[in-house]
């Protein structure tokens, strides 16, 4: 029997965590919730030392036809910029890079792969550790 992750009326617990580390020193987090009905998760960012509140609050949404990743800017040395986003296979994200400077990023199969920044997703990572 499928379920209409569109239609369904959520029932969310908590899933697992992704902890992101440099040299094994862990920077930040996501949090992974998952419907106990229809299995879509939903995501939330924690940055170490960000005292902000996050741009959403509660369960974001997120389309049908992407999926939950990090993305990581290599320019950053020592820093290691990293965001969570949502990615649609072959597709185009806005990602903020050094000195606040917005480009676009291509994705092609649910990842970013160039010379200064990679990805990786959400869901092939839950209660692990991401070295970056």
């Amino acid at each position: 029997m499928s379920i209409d992750t569109e239609t369904c009326k959520h029932q969310t617990v908590y899933f697992g965590v992704v902890n992101i580390n440099i040299d094994e020193r862990t920077i930040g987090s996501v949090d992974v919730w998952r419907c106990a009905v229809c299995k879509k998760q939903f995501c939330e960012e924690k940055q170490l030392g960000i005292e902000e509140l996050a741009e959403v609050v509660g369960m974001p949404k997120i389309d049908f036809d992407a999926k939950w990743a990090v993305t990581i800017c290599k320019l950053q040395q020592g820093k290691y910029k990293w965001k969570l986003v949502k990615l649609k296979e072959n597709d185009t994200i806005q990602h903020e890079c050094i000195e606040e400077k917005v480009i676009s990023l291509q994705s092609k199969n649910f990842k970013i792969d160039d010379q200064q920044h990679w990805s990786f997703l959400i869901e092939d990572n839950v209660n692990k550790a991401i070295e970056i």
